[in-house]
């Protein structure tokens, strides 16, 4: 005789395992399509960092620069789900590829300057590919809890830069550089591992979060590596 427990115990469970199998392949999906962007994006701020160097751009300043970042920023988050959320991401990081191009003339002008450039790129790739393997893999620690500490340590870590640049502390401004570096890292692995958790749903906002973490690792790599083996021309 056929036990109803029994029987709703094992629909129950069935429910449970095809909510489980769907909430993995959303996932799944999400990351799929935040990696695509993330490598239009990236493509693209590149093509844009290499024209505003080869034209010799001026920088922005300082203002001007964090105006455009969070204004882009804030208009990329109001129009996420919408298509223009797309024109908006690349309004984005094509901004931020064309800050990075004075960064990278300056750099230029050093005798081992394209050294500097190329081993920086090639070590925040291979960061980025790392963390996200392990960020992806079963014995993977979880640090989905941290995202409160990232958050305060972006902020401390800004502040701390902002303070560099209008004292004119070079030991603080690399102080804040590695700091950048860890908090990056952090970020790679929490929003790899937000999105496979199903924490975050839109790509678009992913493409931001980790395309940030990307530039900002680069950024940070490119001013140790300058400190520590550059060499003027």
């Amino acid at each position: 005789m056929l036990n109803p427990n029994a029987l709703g115990r094992d629909t129950t469970a069935e429910l449970q395992a095809t909510r489980t199998a769907e909430a993995t392949l959303g996932s799944n999906a999400v990351l799929r399509n935040t990696y695509r962007l993330l490598a239009m994006t990236l493509f693209f701020s590149a093509v844009t960092a290499t024209a505003s160097a080869a034209l010799a751009l001026p920088a922005p300043g300082l203002l001007l620069t964090l105006a455009g970042y969070f204004g882009l920023l804030f208009l990329t988050s109001h129009l996420r789900n919408s298509i223009w959320g797309l024109a908006s991401v690349f309004a984005l990081t094509g901004f931020m590829g064309y800050t990075l191009g004075p960064i990278l003339s300056a750099y230029l002008t050093l005798a081992n300057g394209p050294t500097l450039v190329a081993s920086a790129a090639a070590i925040t790739g291979l960061s980025f590919l790392g963390l996200s393997v392990y960020a992806r893999s079963a014995g993977a620690v979880n640090l989905l809890g941290i995202g409160n500490f990232l958050f305060i340590g972006v902020l401390t870590a800004f502040g701390l830069g902002l303070a560099a640049i209008f004292f004119e502390i070079p030991t603080l401004s690399l102080a804040v550089s590695g700091l950048f570096v860890l908090l990056m890292s952090g970020l790679i692995l929490y929003e790899t591992q937000n999105i496979l958790s199903g924490g975050e749903t839109n790509y678009i906002m992913a493409t931001v979060s980790l395309f940030v973490a990307v530039f900002n690792l680069f950024v940070s790599l490119l001013h140790l590596l300058g400190f520590f083996g550059g060499d003027e021309g």
